[in-house]
């Protein structure tokens, strides 16, 4: 694959995600969630799995907390049950009781809009950042998890180590229009086609594109 087909990837796969479950963060932003739950889901998203993250915010974590305030006041002990069983909970928590103060300090109370800023805040690193960016700020910019630095190279669109190196290339090559989108079909793509161990390929829509399915 090259940037040129990207079009028409991205056209295929997008058609496929209408017809199948978004990813939580995504199905949050396509719900109205504001910026601020969809931070807080996001930092307690990564290296957990999508329904995992689903219960804890929507049953434990956001019935609770409902603003910057009520992280400020809840213990540190407290917020970490709330977001158990999430992995690297301890941490996110701890980092979440910070992110108030460093708004304060940093942005007027505000969440930041852009890239750079998220990454100043606790907990928050370019995936986490640009996917913040994407959903709650419907502004361009280009999420890269493992779903979408496996596949980008298996598509041979990339030849990166790294998701910051896929990201940097993605940048570089994918016309900005389907910046905000892409992270998302990957994503799902990911989860259930191209798969880390046994991707199915014969049942792929993009296999044509695909340099890993052109070896196999």
């Amino acid at each position: 694959m090259t940037f040129a087909d990207a079009d028409k990837v991205h056209e295929i796969l997008s058609r496929d995600f209408a017809d199948n479950p978004a990813p939580v963060i995504d199905l949050m932003g396509a719900q109205g969630a504001s910026p601020f739950h969809i931070l807080l889901a996001t930092i307690l998203s990564a290296r957990t799995r999508d329904a995992c993250t689903a219960k804890v915010v929507r049953e434990k974590l956001f019935p609770a907390v409902r603003s910057w305030d009520d992280i400020r006041r809840i213990s540190i002990a407290r917020l970490d049950e709330l977001v158990t069983p999430v992995g690297f909970h301890r941490q996110k928590a701890e980092a979440i009781k910070k992110i108030p103060d460093a708004l304060d300090s940093m942005f007027g109370g505000k969440i930041p809009e852009t890239v750079d800023e998220l990454c100043k805040l606790p907990g928050v690193g370019r995936k986490t950042a640009n996917l913040v960016v994407a959903v709650a700020f419907k502004k361009p910019a280009v999420c890269v998890d493992v779903h979408v630095h496996r596949i980008c190279n298996r598509l041979g669109l990339v030849r990166t180590n790294t998701p910051a190196e896929t990201e940097i290339a993605l940048r570089a090559g994918l016309p900005k229009r389907l910046w905000r989108t892409w992270n998302a079909i990957f994503v799902s793509h990911g989860q259930r086609v191209c798969r880390p161990r046994g991707p199915l390929c014969r049942s792929c829509g993009i296999s044509r594109f695909c340099d890993f399915a052109k070896r196999g």
